[in-house]
């Protein structure tokens, strides 16, 4: 069946227009974004067919040419789709969307650092309903005070508004048990934070398959 067979309710650009994306799943939402099918499929079909291949999880990491083994998918399209995925990460970064409510919600949002052979010292920086504002890296190699220093931490939380920060670091060893100076530097960071009116929330340290969070341990 032709899109133009479609009752014009079924229709996924028509649809949009009289009911806002939100009302669309994602195989409509991609059919609008290829506009056509083959001789032998409709769009709404080969759209199915991509996710049926790379289902959301999976399609936003596919490239042009993992695109363009799918029958009906030639360079074009495979082009559009991966530009399009890559416009939404961008337009993403800046937005409040990561709500933070557990060691567990933090270390599932640095699955970037987990098991990197340096550590990385990360603030995320929340407002008052614990959303992420944004994420910075402070420092990269072993902490220690000098990295560490609470203006590095509380100057960029200012900037932003920040109601709150959490903290977190990997430690490459695969060992979560905070260190004596991880121990230091928390305490130094939250009393920081009381001074300064920013609530430091917790400190997460994290590795490859677990974490360890410094509040659950009563240092903060």
């Amino acid at each position: 069946m032709k899109i133009k067979d479609l009752a014009k309710v079924d229709r996924p650009r028509e649809k949009l227009v009289k009911y806002g994306p939100d009302k669309l799943n994602t195989t409509e939402l991609l059919a609008i974004l290829l506009r056509t099918g083959t001789k032998k499929i409709n769009v709404v079909q080969l759209a199915s067919q991509i996710l049926k291949n790379y289902p959301t999880d999976k399609l936003k990491s596919a490239g042009v040419d993992d695109l363009k083994l799918i029958s009906g998918i030639g360079e074009t399209k495979a082009c559009e789709i991966v530009a399009m995925l890559e416009l939404g990460k961008r337009m993403l970064k800046d937005k409040q969307t990561a709500l933070l409510l557990s060691p567990k919600d933090v270390w599932h949002e640095l699955r970037d650092i987990r098991d990197n052979k340096k550590e990385h010292f990360v603030v995320f920086f929340l407002d008052s309903r614990n959303q992420e504002i944004k994420r910075e890296i402070i420092s990269v190699g072993t902490l220690n005070a000098n990295l560490v220093h609470p203006r590095e931490v509380f100057e960029p939380a200012i900037r932003c508004n920040a109601a709150q920060i959490i903290v977190a670091h990997n430690h490459p060893s695969g060992d979560t048990d905070p260190s004596p100076e991880d121990e230091s530097i928390t305490k130094r960071l939250a009393e920081a934070g009381r001074i300064l009116g920013i609530e430091i929330l917790d400190h997460i340290v994290v590795s490859k398959d677990k974490y360890c969070s410094l509040k659950e341990q009563g240092i903060i």
